[in-house]
C-alpha cells in the first residue's frame, strides 16, 4: 500500500509524461488501496497543479483517436463517456472538430475498404461499408456523403 506522498509523486510523474484523466488517477488510487479521503487530497493538488486537466485530456483523446486510430464522433464520444469524462466537455471538444475533417479521414477508409469487400451488387457493397463506417463510430449523414461520392467515379 502506497503512502499519500508516494501516490502523488507517482501519479505526478504519470501525468508528466502523458495527458490523463481524474478517473484514470482515481481507478489507480483505488487499486493501491489508498483512503478515500487521501484520494481526494491527492486529486484535488493533482488537478491544483494542473497535472490533470479532463478538458485538456479530452482535446488530446479526441485528436488521438479522430488522426491516428480513425474513429468517428460516435465511437470517441462513447469512449470518453468510459472515462468519465463530462458531457459538456465532450460536446464542447468533439463539436470543435469540422465536418470536413471526418470526411477527409472516412473516404480513404471507405476506399480501402472497397477494394477488399466482396459483394454481388452495389446495394450488398454499399451496405457492407455503410456497417464498417459505423462501426469505427461514423455518423449517417457523414457515410452517405462519402458512399455518395465514392459511386460518382464509377459510374464514369
Amino acid at each position: 500500500m502506497k503512502t499519500e506522498n508516494d501516490a502523488y509523486l507517482t501519479l505526478a510523474a504519470l501525468c508528466a509524461q502523458a495527458e490523463h484523466c481524474q478517473y484514470e488517477m482515481l481507478e489507480k488510487m483505488r487499486r493501491w488501496e489508498l483512503p478515500d479521503d487521501a484520494q481526494a487530497r491527492v486529486m484535488a493538488r493533482l488537478i491544483k497543479e494542473r497535472y490533470v486537466d479532463d478538458e485538456r485530456y479530452a482535446q488530446a483523446f479526441v485528436n488521438d483517436k479522430i488522426r491516428y486510430n480513425k474513429w468517428g464522433r460516435r465511437k470517441v464520444e462513447q469512449a470518453l463517456w468510459q472515462k468519465r469524462i463530462d458531457e459538456d466537455i465532450r460536446k464542447r471538444v468533439l463539436d470543435a472538430v469540422d465536418d470536413d475533417e471526418y470526411l477527409s479521414i472516412l473516404r480513404p477508409l471507405l476506399k480501402q475498404k472497397r477494394k477488399t469487400v466482396k459483394a454481388n451488387s452495389d446495394y450488398e457493397l454499399n451496405q457492407k461499408l455503410m456497417r464498417f463506417a459505423v462501426g469505427r463510430g461514423f455518423t449517417f449523414d457523414i457515410i452517405r456523403q462519402c458512399i455518395d461520392v465514392e459511386e460518382e467515379p464509377d459510374e464514369e
